[in-house]
């Protein structure tokens, strides 16, 4: 199985006069979070709300910025999330591949929208009882 990457657009809600930053980014599936190079958080102007301690791969702990919001794209969906600002490319994790009810398929080593819902993302919830 190799890396599986996808196309997306990156931008500031915040600052709608800043032209969005269209990616590669790898989907993976290791990681929750999406994560984004320092250039590009800096590119898209996106305020540091915080710091996050995050593990690496290999064990590592370390803290790192936490910037946001920043709108991920993907075709004609998107979504509103905070993103960890480090390494050297766009890792789009499984927070935002879930609220854009995106799918992973390996062998075919592409990501798309759900098939079972393609007009609109879809997503399972519980409701409450009164």
């Amino acid at each position: 199985m190799g890396h599986v990457f996808a196309e997306i657009k990156l931008s500031n809600p915040r600052n709608q006069n800043l032209t969005p930053f269209a990616t590669q980014a790898l989907a993976d599936t290791g990681a929750l979070m999406l994560c984004i190079p320092e250039h590009i958080a800096i590119q898209l102007d996106l305020e540091m709300e915080s710091t996050r301690e995050v593990t690496v791969a290999e064990g590592r702990s370390m803290n790192v910025p936490y910037v946001g919001p920043i709108k991920v794209g993907f075709r004609d969906r998107f979504c509103y999330v905070g993103a960890l600002v480090l390494g050297d490319e766009v890792l789009l994790g499984a927070v935002p591949r879930e609220d854009m009810d995106l799918v992973l398929s390996p062998s075919r080593r592409e990501i798309t929208v759900d098939p079972i819902s393609p007009n609109i993302p879809h997503a399972r919830v519980k409701a409450t009882t009164k």
